[in-house]
């Protein structure tokens, strides 16, 4: 591969005007066709094999009046002290705002409080509930201003109106955090190249690379039924890993430069060899998104698809434009050095900070390893408390509507209020459900956390039924959780087919869906990533060591989460208003993500060593060469990424706060304590072991030849550099 990747450097670098005008040619063409082909997203959320999605489907075919998965609102109307909902004019503002409510557009029902006894027992706070035609995710920012708007008649009377439910929540729309992380991007890499033209290049590559895979996958939406959200991780990995990549050639692409070669040649070996990493790094991020099929949430899989053929891309542009641009820059990478910035020289004859980091850890390797896993072991210790679930209103901040409606409703009649049960009786033939469902409603009634048990109210067949059971405690407890399954559990008791819905039934089936599907996906894209480091490295240990590190890495992030988010440790600095339990999406996610890059960070950092190793260089001289070419790049990559990610910490929305900070978390554990402390540290240990490989499995693996042996043997006759560097025992 080396050789293969070689060539394609120099070809790209000889050819480099007809190289960028094709890929600037590329992104006209599929700039063109998103603007022609572009259609319509999809807005339709589904979790297929689940009960609540089965009731869902059901009740859409039999009685789709109920609007089972539209989005629900609860309008609370709250008198002052002294006062009631129930004096006459209050009564006649709050049913103002009810007739309001009913003429907004896509709204289904709604239900006056005080036909359906929606008033607390001191008289003092009632709620409307709304019922729409459309899914929470369709509910648009008119429909919420709709809402606000109509209860403005109940404040003129001097009621506090508050809102909740799934209507009001918003989806957040990409900001300019993708813009603050290319800003950051661009200050890190102008102090680790010193260079205005080496930091531009990086990002000069990553920016086009994302422009032609949106525009792809913007084009893709004339054609596939496609989430509105699908595009948003994309944007985000294919900048990021665009950049990582990008960095690591033009790295490498300086070092052969000052190793007194040529612009064509430096080029060809830079792509060799960083570019060989860069392949098999890609190929697991790859995996890793792709994996995400596995979980068999639509959403899900079409996001991971879209972000794998971002990466691809990177790929792709890593490989073939960015050696062009190096044409265009030539040694001018090297120059026009900012003042004060050494870039990865030192300039003043002293060992780089890189090499004498390595150096301290192959001196002492054992306390260093143990050191760093004790440390990892005790922030992963309260991940042993992780509760999974998709809280709602109840962790939202309290100056907001929403918290200050759940916090009104808990208190007038209880938190389950907040998260009622649609409870789906089919009777299997007509007229038969009306009697099932009455006895099934007897029979929940007799459940200890169970508040009230609506009527059942039959569709027109009489075939189907439908129950709303309200919880004594609060959509995202625990108590919540065993209630449903206790109904689902008593469901024979119909003598017919009962089936638990509703969103908070839907919450739970998703995070138990999620919680089934972690176990096969992390044994999946650890398994294959196994197989293709194996194949990189050649080596058992290595891959061994790279997935039983990322272990690591998930149990102290998912520690550290938990620390934060479920007991409240910093909670104040960080921000956090209130504790609950974890998104359920966040560990597949967090695997997803910080499993591609940890393994990048692996195969920029390993790759070099072994490189070292198979020239040459004894087991410890190779770790620490290895180590001081590749850590300067490694940390360059991991601060990117931390800053970007730690600035969604900052946002408002609780979810988008927590995954911030995991996201950050994750790879500044993986990329500083396990790549570069624990990674040197083994492989010192290990020495010539960490190369091993049975020989009958390396008959039967292809030799790729990521760290160039073969191109090595290729150029043997070529003229030797000027300044040809050999590694230097007296410094190890």
């Amino acid at each position: 591969m080396a050789t293969l990747l070689y060539r394609l450097g120099r070809s790209s670098f000889r050819h480099r005007r007809l190289v960028a005008l094709l890929w600037v040619g590329l992104l006209v063409l599929c700039g063109a066709g998103a603007a022609a082909l572009k259609g319509p997203t999809s807005t339709e959320f589904s979790i297929p094999g689940t009960e609540s999605q089965r009731a869902i489907d059901l009740l859409s075919e039999r009685m789709p009046q109920a609007a089972a998965d539209g989005a629900t609102a609860r309008v609370v109307f709250a008198a002052k002290d002294g006062a009631k909902v129930t004096d006459p004019a209050a009564k006649a503002a709050v049913r103002t705002t009810v007739a309001a409510l009913g003429e907004e557009p896509n709204v289904a029902s709604v239900v006056d409080p005080f036909d359906a006894r929606s008033v607390s027992a001191d008289g003092r706070i009632a709620y409307a509930q709304v019922t729409y035609t459309v899914t929470p995710i369709e509910v648009t920012e008119e429909m919420r201003d709709g809402l606000a708007a109509a209860g403005q008649a109940a404040r003129d009377a001097g009621l506090q109106v508050e809102m909740g439910g799934s209507a009001t929540e918003t989806i957040p729309e990409q900001s300019a955090t993708e813009i603050i992380g290319v800003g950051v991007a661009a200050v890190v890499l102008v102090i680790t190249f010193g260079s205005l033209i080496a930091a531009g290049l990086p990002l000069l590559n990553a920016l086009l690379g994302v422009a032609i895979a949106m525009s792809v996958i913007t084009a893709a939406t004339g054609f596939i039924d496609m989430s509105s959200t699908t595009s948003t991780l994309a944007l985000m990995l294919g900048l990021a890993v665009a950049i990582d990549y990008a960095l690591f050639i033009v790295s490498r692409y300086r070092h052969e430069l000052e190793e007194g070669r040529e612009g064509e040649e430096a080029a060809g070996r830079a792509v060799g060899t960083a570019g060989s990493a860069v392949v098999f790094a890609g190929l697991t991020v790859v995996i890793a998104l792709a994996g995400l099929a596995v979980v068999d949430i639509p959403i899900l899989t079409e996001m991971g698809l879209a972000a794998a053929f971002a990466v691809v891309v990177a790929v792709l542009i890593a490989l073939s434009l960015l050696p062009a641009l190096l044409g265009f820059g030539g040694r001018r990478v090297l120059g026009g050095r900012i003042p004060g910035l050494r870039g990865d020289r030192t300039g003043d004859g002293r060992e780089p900070a890189g090499a004498r980091w390595a150096r301290a850890i192959v001196r002492r390797p054992v306390p260093v390893l143990l050191a760093a896993i004790a440390a990892l072991g005790v922030i992963a210790i309260p991940a042993t408390d992780l509760r999974l679930g998709l809280p709602g209103d109840e962790i939202a901040s309290p100056d907001t509507t929403q918290r200050k409606a759940y916090d009104l409703l808990s208190a007038g009649f209880g938190a389950g209020v907040n998260g009622p049960l649609l409870v789906v009786v089919d009777a299997g033939k007509a007229g038969a459900a009306p009697a099932a469902a009455a006895r099934f409603a007897g029979e929940i009634e007799r459940l200890p956390d169970v508040a009230a048990v609506t009527a059942p109210v039959p569709n027109k067949a009489g075939d189907t039924a439908l129950l709303t059971v309200v919880p004594k405690s609060g959509p995202g407890s625990q108590a919540t959780e065993d209630l449903v399954a206790e109904i689902r559990d008593r469901a024979d008791a119909t003598g017919a087919d009962a089936m638990v819905t509703g969103q908070t039934a839907m919450a739970i089936d998703v995070s138990d869906k999620l919680g089934q599907a972690l176990a096969p996906y992390l044994a999946l894209v650890v398994g294959l990533a196994f197989v293709l480091l194996m194949l990189v490295f050649r080596s058992v240990l290595v891959p061994l060591k790279a997935t039983l590190g990322f272990l690591l890495t998930v149990a102290a992030t998912f520690g550290a989460v938990v620390a934060v988010f479920q007991w409240g440790w910093l909670a104040g600095l960080l921000g956090v208003e209130e504790t609950g339990p974890i998104m359920s999406l966040l560990p597949i996610f967090l695997i997803g993500v910080v499993f591609g890059l940890a393994m990048d960070y692996q195969v920029f950092l390993v790759t070099r060593m072994r490189e070292e190793f198979v020239h040459g260089a004894t087991p410890r001289d190779a770790v620490v060469i290895g180590f001081e070419h590749g850590a300067r790049v490694v940390t360059a990559a991991a601060v990117i990424m931390i800053a970007v990610f730690a600035g969604f910490i900052a946002a408002d929305e609780p979810m988008i706060k927590m995954m911030g900070f995991a996201l950050a978390a994750g790879v500044a554990v993986d990329a500083f304590v396990v790549r570069m402390t624990i990674v040197p540290a083994v492989m010192a240990l290990a020495g010539h072991a960490a190369w091993w490989l049975p020989g009958w499995l390396g008959r039967i693996l292809p030799n790729v030849d990521v760290e160039g042996e073969k191109l090595r043997g290729v150029l043997a006759g070529a003229p030797a550099p000027v300044a040809d560097r050999e590694p230097d025992p007296a410094r190890v």
